[in-house]
């Protein structure tokens, strides 16, 4: 089956529409309820002749796209791209977050975003030279987590006295023991392959409460890729994620000693649930000096993330600034101590 939304006004072919939200007839200006759609769509399968795999043979990204797709580029790289293999297997996830941010939207604020660069180039900071901005959504792994931890430790408390001619110090130790019930909802962790990890975990934090059953007319007029880690494979990482802040919790737990030892810690994190998200991301490929810089930005926020040039003139300044400032400020404290400039 292939999926087209078409206009029931002028017959054009109709996509989503960040804005309002809504199916969109460019043609005619018509707007579509997407809850006015069957329930039945969110839990679509493709089988082998229904839907395309596009390898881009630069970098090797797989990506979604219906059967009348013509992929030009690659969103990751910017490369030219050939169809590959059919794919089978469910491409439709549980939820989905849709682009609340046009692709007009999200190049004005690309290009804004750009001359905020304080020690990129002056060439950089024009923002002009946007190769494409390409919407994709992401897949994601949304975990629900509980962590049961108990801790033994010893805490002690230190108390200085003094008596008529001595002064004591009285040590006093304590068995502490914490049992602790964690849980932690919605931990996102990137399921696609070529997706740079640390770059979509700044991408964070998605507003959750704009999830939406998943239909497949939010789809329309994006690309979407499929997961290539099953939550069983992801879940160390979504464990990793939330590492930190188990400890800090423990930590929040021990207070009121002078010291604390821990000697033994148990932790035991579970899986309470797993929801396949697709979660919008503007992908842009900037061209700058010859080269191509890739900058992701996230479709319901605006931030945008990646690694600009660095210009080593501005650069130098700053350094330079610093060195002034720091020697002029020793200089004054050398003045005012006496010491004269």
């Amino acid at each position: 089956m292939i999926l087209h939304y078409k206009c029931p006004g002028c017959g054009s072919d109709m996509s989503f529409d960040a804005e309002s939200g809504a199916l969109s007839c460019q043609s005619c200006g018509r707007h579509e309820n997407i809850e006015n759609y069957p329930e039945e769509l969110k839990s679509l399968r493709f089988s082998e002749d229904e839907a395309n795999e596009y390898h881009c043979e630069n970098c090797g990204a797989v990506l979604i796209t219906d059967t009348e797709t013509a992929a030009t580029h690659c969103s990751f790289c910017g490369a030219g791209v050939v169809i590959a293999d059919r794919l089978s297997g469910n491409l439709a996830p549980s939820k989905v977050i849709p682009f609340m941010i046009s692709k007009e939207q999200a190049t004005t604020a690309f290009q804004k975003w750009c001359r905020k660069g304080l020690l990129t180039p002056k060439g950089f900071m024009n923002g002009d030279r946007i190769k494409s901005m390409t919407g994709l959504y992401v897949p994601f792994w949304l975990y629900d987590l509980n962590s049961k931890v108990q801790v033994n430790a010893t805490g002690t408390k230190v108390r200085t006295y003094t008596q008529g001619d001595y002064i004591y110090t009285e040590t006093k130790y304590y068995d502490v023991f914490r049992d602790i019930n964690l849980d932690y909802v919605k931990i996102p962790v990137d399921a696609s392959e070529k997706m740079n990890d640390g770059l979509m975990d700044k991408l964070e934090p998605y507003p959750y409460d704009q999830l939406k059953d998943f239909k497949t007319p939010y789809l329309a007029g994006y690309l979407a890729e499929k997961y290539n880690y099953s939550h069983e494979e992801l879940l160390p990482r979504a464990k990793d994620k939330i590492s930190d802040y188990i400890e800090s919790y423990i930590q929040s737990t021990l207070t009121g000693y002078h010291s604390i030892r821990i000697r033994d810690k148990q932790i035991d994190t579970k899986n309470q649930k797993s929801d396949y998200v697709l979660l919008p991301v503007w992908l842009v490929s900037y061209d700058y000096n010859h080269s191509n810089y890739i900058f992701a930005m996230n479709g319901q926020t605006g931030k945008v993330v990646g690694k600009p040039p660095i210009s080593k003139g501005k650069v130098a300044s700053w350094f330079s600034g610093i060195a002034v400032g720091t020697f002029f400020a020793l200089k004054c404290v050398s003045y005012f101590m006496g010491g004269g400039f």
